[in-house]
């Protein structure tokens, strides 16, 4: 079903952000999700986060695959560039662009499906390489398009909607990532809006790539009695591992920070990520530590939510494949195909 569009008629009174710009300048078309899916709520927080930014609408570039989760750049920033892939080709679409242009803000929508089954080898090569990119993975545990299958999320031992309980150990992207060396590793619930649009904000200010797994509950197939990605089990079961405010360069500091010691993180721009760690001695800079944490939390049935990690010593795809500053997709064609003259001198060099 396509998605119906929304009454043009803008509030005079809707606050705007430095450029002018209301956050239904960030919104998209109505949503055709189920009424209460999880993902509603993750597109709410992503049109405030960039509109928050005072990103600019044509400077932003959202892409996705198959899946629920895939639909959703259909619901935000209408304005934007946009692109829909095959089942689980996303990353691959979304290094190829920033390969072209790395000045535009990239943001990948994922889904459990489409990441850590098909598409997840085209996920980890996405990491490893560091790619620019805000990546998104709306985590439901099921395959709601096909009518609730297990998805390779799903937890040990979670029930169905038909009550058969899944038997397979899942694939945790958040440990997975940080057992690839990923640069920004968080997570965050779809139910907990306050806590993530600060997430968001800081994943798309990182440089590099930064992956933001989203406890999203499918109100159709999984959000009942034995789930372990329902909004009942995921309220009961979250612990803010950080309590995590994303601060802006060239604005106020006015955020409430939380009671502890506190870590600064200075991010590329000058901009700022205030953490306070429940324990005292968390440190998000440091792996082993993390992967640790989060190791000995699943153990005892929690989800540690928050900015996990985060590292900003390591280049990202452009500074290891030293390109140069001008975007690709700026560069004359005559400097990006010479002719064929220079094509046989650089050929003689390998005879």
């Amino acid at each position: 079903m396509a998605s119906p569009g929304k009454p043009p008629v803008v509030h005079p009174a809707l606050e705007r952000n430095a450029l002018g710009l209301t956050l239904r300048d960030y919104e998209g078309s109505m949503s055709t999700l189920c009424a209460g899916c999880g993902h509603d709520s993750v597109t709410a927080a992503i049109v405030r986060a960039f509109w928050e930014l005072s990103t600019p609408p044509h400077r932003i570039a959202k892409l996705s695959g198959i899946g629920c989760s895939s639909k959703t750049p259909t619901y935000f920033v209408s304005g934007a560039h946009g692109f829909n892939s095959a089942h689980g080709r996303m990353p691959a679409i979304a290094t190829g662009a920033n390969a072209a242009d790395r000045e535009l803000a990239y943001i990948g929508i994922s889904g459990d499906g489409d990441s850590l089954s098909i598409g997840l080898g085209q996920m980890v090569h996405a990491i490893r390489r560091n790619v620019d990119l805000l990546y998104v993975l709306e985590n439901n545990g099921v395959y709601g398009l096909t009518k609730g299958q297990f998805s390779a999320s799903a937890d040990v031992g979670s029930k169905s909607k038909r009550g058969e309980p899944n038997p397979m150990a899942p694939i945790d992207p958040v440990t997975l990532a940080l057992a690839l060396g990923a640069t920004f590793v968080a997570r965050g619930f779809s139910g907990d809006k306050a806590q993530l649009v600060p997430i968001l904000k800081a994943g798309i200010a990182h440089r590099g790539f930064a992956l933001v797994d989203v406890v999203s509950p499918c109100v159709t197939f999984n959000d009942h009695e034995g789930s372990t990605k329902s909004y009942v089990h995921t309220r009961r079961h979250q612990v803010r591992a950080v309590l995590a405010d994303f601060v802006p360069p060239a604005r106020e500091i006015t955020a409430a920070v939380g009671d502890g010691e506190a870590t600064r993180v200075a991010m590329h721009d000058g901009s700022v990520v205030r953490f306070v760690a429940v324990p005292q001695n968390y440190d998000p800079t440091d792996r082993r530590a993390v992967f640790a944490y989060l190791q000995d939390q699943r153990g005892k049935g929690v989800i540690p939510t928050g900015l996990l990690f985060l590292d900003e010593g390591t280049p990202d795809l452009h500074e290891m494949s030293a390109t140069i500053d001008v975007p690709l997709a700026r560069v004359p064609y005559e400097k990006l195909c010479p002719g064929s003259r220079e094509l046989e001198r650089l050929q003689e060099e390998f005879r």
